[in-house]
Parts: C-alpha cells; structure tokens; sequence
C-alpha cells in the first residue's frame, strides 16, 4: 500500500528538519491546523519527495527563495538548519546566501547571514553538549 501524501510528507519533513520542522508544524496546532497540515502534505509530500532534485539541492533551492523574500528568518532558521541536516556544509549554505547578493541586494543578503550564523553558532553550542 502506497504511503499517503501526510506520511510522505511526515518522513520527509523528519529527515530533513527533524525537531524544528515539526516544532513548527505544532505552533499552527492551536490556530491553523490545516495550514500545518498542507505544509506536510504539499510541501514535504508532494514536492520535496519528487524526483529530478537531492534534499542538498531542494535546501539550496529553499534558501535562496527565503533570502529572495525577505523577512523569512524564522523559516531561514529551520531551512538553514535542515540543509545540514542533509550534508550540506556551512560553506555551501554561505555561498547559496552570497549567489542571492546581485539579484536581491546586500540587505536581504546580510539578514540571512546573519540568520546562518545563528543556525551556526547553535549547532557548535549543541555539539559541546553530551549526546543522550
């Protein structure tokens, strides 16, 4: 039997963001039920598990659009911390951040930046802490 849109989307949305996506997914719990639910279904079920792009390249993608838009940076925070969560490096996720300078301007960049560096910094503060 095939996995329904929401269990695709809800291994998909663990695989890549693992607590903070789901954290997300239960803010709306209380206010907007059916918005977490189509996040699951559409965005993780139907579009990050389609062929033709990796998890690492669906991330790039991701982040460049969120730096695009501005004033995403929660939604940068749990993309940027995703896209390590795939193997990406730190680098590439910087350099996926810097290729947005010339199209969307230095603000906009710089935020993001900003965002990584926080996403950064929180995993070196997690990686000092014994695992459980």
């Amino acid at each position: 039997m095939e996995a329904s849109r929401f269990e695709k989307g809800s291994q998909a949305l663990a695989a890549i963001d693992g607590k903070g996506g789901q954290a997300v997914i239960d803010s709306l719990q209380d206010i907007a039920p059916d918005l977490g639910r189509w996040i699951v279904e559409f965005a993780f079920g139907d579009i990050y598990t389609r062929k033709g792009l990796d998890l690492q390249q669906r991330e790039l993608v991701t982040i460049g659009s969120l730096v695009t838009q501005g004033d995403t940076a929660p939604q940068l925070t749990v993309h940027i911390q995703g896209a390590l969560n795939v193997g990406l490096s730190k680098a590439a996720v910087v350099e996926a951040i810097l290729q947005c300078a010339p199209y969307v301007g230095f603000p906009r960049v710089i935020n993001a930046i900003n965002v990584a560096r926080t996403v950064f910094e929180r995993g070196s503060e997690d990686s000092d802490k014994p695992k459980d």
